[in-house]
């Protein structure tokens, strides 16, 4: 039995489509009934995460935001 690659992906995209909003409305309800001390967990657990790696000294120097923009305008960096 073969499948039609096509018609499989053609699925998994209306599929999608139709979870999209459904996903939509559950995250605006959790976020709506969002305590404060959870909020505030989850900030402090993300916040924490940027210590537990050390930065590469290239990256000390600059954020990349520079280079970036010479590509996105295709110009070289200075």
């Amino acid at each position: 039995m073969s499948h039609d690659p096509a018609s499989a992906a053609s699925s998994w995209l209306k599929q999608w489509q139709a979870a999209g909003p459904a996903l939509k409305v559950v995250r605006r309800r959790e976020l709506r009934e969002l305590r404060d001390d959870e909020a505030l967990a989850a900030t402090e657990a993300l916040l924490s995460l940027a210590g537990s790696s050390p930065l590469p000294e290239d990256r000390r120097r600059s954020s990349g935001l520079v280079a970036q923009q010479a590509l996105l305008h295709r110009r070289r960096p200075r």
